[in-house]
């Protein structure tokens, strides 16, 4: 639920909510009082009309018995002396709140409350001053008495009238003030407590809870989670909260990663270093201190000195690139190649190295001339010299062999280059690509190397649209495959 659609509810709440208990109240204080009043004797409420106007509810109340008693007068007025006729009109009176006064000439002759009559019997009204109506009467305002008349004659023509007394209390007492004021502030207390806890629900504890979250992340756990469902304000900041969670999470991890693989990588680099700078510094001590006394010799010291040194270029030189490609600034010079003439070079230019390890190079192409691809061939010739660079690393046969293969797939080529050399266990073929993966974790000093070659072409491969994988039988050799697009004309799509 949205904010906005909150404050508009709250806002109807405080004033519908107050209100509608108001009613409430008003109905089950005044159902109360009119309850209340039913259990005093003579007491009859004529419901809550009492409420709007007392003296009209309460007039109305008596107007049958007054009826009664009036045609009495005409036709039977004897019966007003009849004491068990004046008990029972006292009885429906009293169930009306009223009571019945008798006067014969100056004197009480009968009254349903003789207290009561003491007291109101000196300003009842005289002889002839009857009410002609039912709804007429007189009202005693400073003694809460409504007053109807009805005069008639003894059988001995004395002057004589029947009263009916009806007791008027306001309802609106200080006992109904009293309990109304408490029900308001009943009513304004529950209606705080419920806005509060759901303001409280639905806004402050998600709050409190991201407020955590963020203290977790502060201290580096980027593992608190928090989840809603909710299409609020506060569900999409909780949303919001797990997206800059996970992304600090990744970043997170990915730095801890690069900070140990640069780690692993200047302790490859200066293993592989040491190694052929102890070569270098052993061979020139040689031919320092004279060892190297014949022309053979010292042409062999020097040749070595030479071979180790580029093993030092080649190992900087991946350092180089390794930076490179962790920035994503590896330079590209894309041109269109012509496939048959690109890999016959490559070919050639692998092949001098391959003949001085006595290692058998087999080259196939079955591309046909003038089939073109979009490629960097400095790049390409990288892919194809890591590749054979790491054929010829771990190749234990003593007779080497390296086949080179360029097959034609429709809309693409496939390079396949295929040695016999101790292939690569099924648990770590998967591995490969990854940036300082060895196959040899013991680091043998004769297959020394940086452990990025691999992702190095992996790299180069994906950059140029390609994709590249790996087929290995363990002792019995290694095959890398990788896919790269043909370039076609506009004309020829």
């Amino acid at each position: 639920m949205k904010f906005k659609t909150k404050l508009a509810i709250t806002f109807l709440t405080m004033f519908l909510l107050p209100l509608a208990l108001s009613c409430v109240a008003f109905f089950a204080i005044g159902t109360l009082l009119l309850r209340s009043m039913n259990l005093y004797p003579g007491m009859v409420s004529s419901g809550f009309s009492m409420f709007s106007n007392t003296v009209e509810s309460y007039s109305q109340a008596t107007n049958e018995l007054f009826n009664e008693i009036l045609e009495t007068s005409k036709f039977r007025p004897h019966d007003f002396e009849d004491r068990v006729y004046l008990e029972i009109l006292n009885k429906k009176a009293q169930e009306h709140s009223s009571y019945i006064i008798i006067r014969r000439a100056d004197t009480i002759f009968y009254a349903g409350d003789q207290d009561a009559a003491e007291k109101i019997f000196r300003v009842l009204p005289a002889f002839g001053r009857e009410n002609e109506r039912a709804d007429a009467g007189f009202y005693f305002n400073d003694l809460k008495k409504l007053v109807k008349q009805v005069d008639f004659l003894f059988s001995d023509q004395v002057p004589g009238s029947a009263f009916i007394v009806t007791r008027v209390g306001s309802v609106f007492s200080q006992s109904f003030l009293i309990d109304m004021m408490l029900a308001i502030v009943i009513i304004l207390l529950i209606t705080s407590v419920v806005l509060t806890q759901w303001i409280h629900k639905s806004i402050f504890s998600p709050v409190n809870k991201l407020n955590l979250a963020m203290k977790e992340i502060s201290e580096g756990n980027f593992d608190y989670v928090l989840e809603s469902e909710d299409d609020s304000e506060i569900g999409e900041l909780y949303r919001n909260y797990e997206d800059m969670r996970l992304r600090l999470k990744e970043s997170t991890e990915e730095k801890l990663h690069n900070e140990k693989q640069n780690k692993e990588l200047i302790s490859n680099i200066t293993h592989d270093l040491k190694t052929p700078i102890t070569a270098i510094k052993g061979y020139v001590e040689g031919i320092i201190d004279g060892v190297a006394d014949t022309p053979e010799r010292r042409e062999k010291y020097l040749r070595t000195i030479y071979t180790k040194a580029n093993d030092m270029d080649r190992l900087i030189n991946e350092l180089t690139y390794y930076s490179s490609i962790d920035n994503n600034r590896i330079p590209y010079n894309f041109k269109r190649l012509d496939v048959v003439d690109f890999f016959e070079d490559c070919v050639e230019e692998v092949g001098f190295e391959l003949e001085s390890k006595n290692i058998e190079l087999n080259y196939t192409n079955v591309v046909t001339r003038g089939t073109r691809i979009i490629a960097d061939p400095e790049q390409l010739k990288k892919v194809i010299n890591n590749i054979v660079g790491n054929s010829i690393k771990y190749m234990n046969k003593p007779k080497g062999v390296i086949d080179i293969r360029i097959l034609d797939e429709l809309d693409s080529i496939r390079v396949e280059i295929e040695d016999n050399g101790k292939g690569i266990a099924a648990k770590d073929l998967g591995n490969i690509f990854e940036r300082f993966f060895r196959t040899d974790a013991s680091r043998n000093s004769t297959k020394g190397g940086s452990g990025i070659g691999l992702s190095i072409v992996k790299k180069i491969i994906e950059d140029h649209g390609g994709y590249i994988w790996a087929t290995s039988r363990e002792h019995e050799g290694t095959c890398l495959h990788f896919v790269i697009r043909k370039y076609r004309e506009a004309s020829e799509e």
